[in-house]
């Protein structure tokens, strides 16, 4: 198990929490109420700042109970948190639906998961190996 240090910076802030043994995901609460139109975004603050261990992130994902039901997601995701941010986490939410939708106090509105990383050596080529895929990209594989 990897410890995670979080500090609360606001007295309404709640820990995030896995909701079931096994999740990957931990949630993240609101700790303000807020209007997000249709088509509009918002960012939410959870009064939270984190310390990751080295060569770790935090990944900011959307709830899939929030996507279902009020098309509502988090809008750069996955989000990413360095292991150097020390500021507050922040979570930008978008309104895909057709109704607002009211930001509640103490709502879970995202996940977070914390995932290794490796830091990689960039290195030119001029020429790079050959696979039996090649180049062929989008769709290559077929629909069905």
């Amino acid at each position: 198990m990897t410890e995670i240090r979080i500090r609360r910076i606001s007295e309404d802030a709640i820990l995030p929490s896995y909701a079931h043994k096994g999740d990957a995901g931990m949630d993240l609460y609101s700790i303000e109420e807020k209007e997000i139109e249709p088509g509009g975004t918002a960012l939410v603050r959870t009064g939270l700042q984190l310390e990751l261990p080295e060569c770790t992130e935090a990944q900011i994902r959307p709830r899939s109970g929030l996507a279902l039901k009020h098309s509502v997601t988090v809008l750069n995701s996955p989000g990413t948190i360095d292991e150097g941010y020390r500021g507050e986490i922040c979570i930008i939410l978008i309104n895909h639906g057709r109704e607002s939708f009211k930001v509640e106090k103490h709502m879970r509105i995202a996940q977070m998961v914390i995932a290794k990383f490796l830091h990689a050596e960039i290195t030119e080529a001029d020429e790079l190996s050959s696979t039996e895929r090649a180049e062929k990209g989008f769709g290559s594989s077929g629909f069905k």
